[in-house]
């Protein structure tokens, strides 16, 4: 297993969307013992603490098809710079989120052109959604689309850069949950979309194969978006936005383990933890575990 430096950056951003207790998601994964348990894989950790972030109860909501906007930005910005730091210091950025808006933020600091930087986007939704199309006017559901450079100008053009992404090289797996218009725009989209029936139907190894092809194809850098919410709720009860029918433990784990095996993630975020919402905080656990997996974890070491 390659030894790896990484830099921790903790967002506790929950304006994003509408349910409290996201925010405790970063402190949640740390609890868990992340840092201690990635130092046991022989990794080196640095933790880079977690960015000031606005209180839901006295941020001005604004524009209610684009929520709190000015205060994410703000937040997204901050998290930008301390990815951005991670990157130029050698480490491989870990963001932990947060509600989904983190990844407009996380994105916006990775070096380089966004052209030349894929996607893998494990989640239970598809965050293509932008103002003209939202129904709830949540940032969390934009985030996708401002990382491809669409929606909100504040969002799309964060940190200086749109697109942050290659669309063609960005892949959601796990879908099982679109609004109407949002699927609409990602059937119109270069965005490669797994929904639950091709895991079905293919399973998740080939599904995985695809999706690394796809998202590595010409390009330098290839990010992992992992939001809870991906694992079906019976497993990941902690997340704010559970859906049914989604990935089983293991499912999730085979991802990491073969992206894992790739080397091809440069870097890499999980988001939507929602402690206030968990069982004895199972689901901050099973983050740790995934992301263990991500960073060479395995059951035994084969020669």
């Amino acid at each position: 297993m390659m030894k790896m430096k990484i830099g921790i950056v903790g967002a506790p951003v929950d304006l994003g969307q509408q349910r409290r207790g996201v925010d405790m998601g970063p402190s949640a994964i740390r609890i868990a013992r992340l840092e201690e348990r990635l130092e046991s894989l022989g990794h080196t950790v640095k933790d880079f603490g977690n960015i000031p972030t606005s209180d839901m109860a006295t941020a001005a909501v604004g524009d209610e098809k684009v929520r709190y906007l000015k205060d994410v930005v703000k937040q997204c910005e901050m998290i930008a710079r301390k990815v951005s730091e991670c990157a130029s210091k050698g480490l491989f950025p870990l963001v932990l989120g947060g509600d989904q808006s983190v990844s407009i933020g996380t994105l916006a600091g990775l070096p380089g052109p966004g052209t030349g930087r894929g996607v893998i986007w494990l989640d239970a939704h598809g965050d293509f959604n932008t103002p003209t199309t939202t129904p709830s006017g949540n940032i969390h559901g934009m985030a996708l689309a401002a990382v491809l450079g669409y929606g909100h100008p504040d969002l799309a053009k964060l940190g200086g850069r749109a697109p942050k992404a290659s669309e063609k090289n960005t892949v959601l797996v796990g879908i099982r949950d679109l609004d109407p218009q949002e699927s609409k725009a990602l059937s119109r989209s270069k965005v490669t979309v797994f929904t639950m029936r091709e895991i079905d139907e293919l399973g998740m190894k080939r599904v995985m194969q695809k999706a690394l092809d796809i998202a590595a194809a010409g390009v330098d850098q290839v990010h992992l978006s992992a939001d809870v919410d991906s694992i079906d709720p019976r497993e990941a009860p902690g997340t704010g936005t559970p859906v049914k029918g989604g990935l089983t433990y293991r499912e999730a784990q085979l991802a990491m383990e073969m992206l894992s095996d790739s080397r091809k993630v440069t870097s890499a975020e999980f988001v939507e933890v929602n402690p206030i919402l968990d069982v004895s905080n199972h689901t901050a656990e099973l983050a740790v575990e995934l992301a263990l997996s991500l960073f060479g974890k395995k059951i035994i070491e084969r020669a």
